[in-house]
C-alpha cells in the first residue's frame, strides 16, 4: 500500500490504471476510521481491481471551527488499518494541495442543501460538494462509496455527479451499528460511556417508526411524532429535528405512496450532534 500526499501524483497514477482498464474504487473519508468506512473498503475490494481511500479532514465542511480543531486526526493508525484490508492506495493530502493558493470556486448544489443538516449545519454542503468535484475530477473512480447514514450527503453526491456529467457510479451501502443500534461514527468516541448507552434511543425511535410503517401506518406527521416523542423521553437528548422526506428529492412528504420515504434524525447528546435514518418503502 502506498501513501500519495501529492494531488498530481495521484492523478498521474490513475491516469495509468484507467489506460490499464483497470477499475478504480475510491472511498473518501475524513479518517478516524470505524467499521462503518471499512465496510465500504470491503465493498470496493470486492468489486473493483484497484482500491484508493482518501482521508483528508476537510475544513470547508465544518462551520465552527472548535468542531474542526477536535476532530480526530490519526493517519499512521488509519493507515495501519487500511492495509489490512489490501487497500492499494491511501490519498492524504493537507489542505493547501487540495485548495491551492487564493481559492475561491466552490460547488452549490441547489434545493437538496438548504434542509435538515444543511439547516443545522450553514455552509455544509458546499463544502461536501466542493472536495467531493476536486476528488472526483482528480481521481476519476469508476465507483465511489458511502454510507448511508449521511443520506442527505448521498443525494447531494448522487445530483451532483448526473448534473456536472461525472463518469461515477455511486454505491451506497447501509448503515453500519454498533451492538445497542447506534449507528457507528467518528463522533462517537465523543460521548460519555452514559450519552453513548442512551444514544441508542435513537434507533430504538426509527425501529418503532419502521413498524408502525409495516402495521399500516401511512402518515408522515404521525410516524414522525413516534420518533419526537421517544427520543424526547431520554432526558439527556436534545432533538434538533426529525423528518419525514422523499428520499431523492429530501422535499417533505405527508402521506407515504410508492415513492422511497427516508425518516431522518439529528439528536444532541451534550456537544455531540448525531444523525441517523431509515428508508421505508412498500416492499417492506
Amino acid at each position: 500500500m502506498e501513501i500519495i500526499n501529492r494531488k498530481q501524483r495521484i492523478a498521474s497514477l490513475t491516469r495509468k490504471l484507467r489506460r490499464e482498464n483497470k477499475t478504480i474504487g475510491f472511498v473518501p473519508t475524513m479518517g478516524a476510521l470505524h467499521e462503518g468506512h471499512l465496510s465500504l473498503v470491503k465493498e470496493a475490494r470486492q468489486m473493483c481491481d484497484v482500491v484508493i481511500v482518501s482521508i483528508f479532514v476537510n475544513p470547508t465542511q465544518f462551520n465552527d471551527k472548535t468542531d474542526l480543531d477536535k476532530y480526530p486526526r490519526d493517519l499512521a493508525g488509519d493507515a495501519a488499518l487500511l492495509a489490512e484490508f489490501q487497500v492499494d492506495y491511501v490519498f492524504a493530502p493537507d489542505e493547501r494541495e487540495i485548495y491551492g493558493e487564493n481559492f475561491s470556486t466552490f460547488v452549490y448544489v441547489e434545493n437538496l442543501t438548504e434542509t435538515l443538516e444543511g439547516a443545522s449545519r450553514p455552509g455544509h454542503f458546499r463544502g461536501v460538494a466542493t472536495v467531493v468535484t476536486i476528488l472526483f475530477n482528480t481521481i476519476r473512480p469508476d465507483f465511489a462509496f458511502f454510507g448511508q447514514k449521511d443520506a442527505q450527503q448521498v443525494a447531494v453526491i448522487k445530483r451532483l455527479t448526473k448534473d456536472l456529467g461525472f463518469d461515477t457510479e455511486i454505491v451506497v451501502h447501509p448503515i453500519v451499528r454498533e451492538e445497542s443500534g447506534l449507528a457507528m461514527s467518528s463522533r462517537n468516541a465523543r460521548l460519555s460511556e452514559e450519552e453513548r448507552a442512551k444514544a441508542s434511543i435513537i434507533y430504538k425511535a426509527l425501529r418503532e417508526t419502521k413498524i408502525a410503517f409495516r402495521n399500516g401506518e401511512r402518515n408522515a406527521s404521525k410516524l414522525a411524532e413516534i420518533v419526537r416523542q421517544m427520543v424526547e423521553s431520554e432526558p439527556l437528548a436534545m432533538l434538533d429535528y426529525v423528518a419525514v422526506v422523499d428520499n431523492e428529492t429530501l422535499e417533505n412528504v405527508e402521506k407515504i405512496d410508492d415513492t422511497e420515504v427516508l425518516v431522518a434524525v439529528a439528536v444532541n447528546f451534550g456537544k455531540i450532534r448525531l444523525i441517523d435514518n431509515i428508508i421505508l418503502n412498500k416492499k417492506q
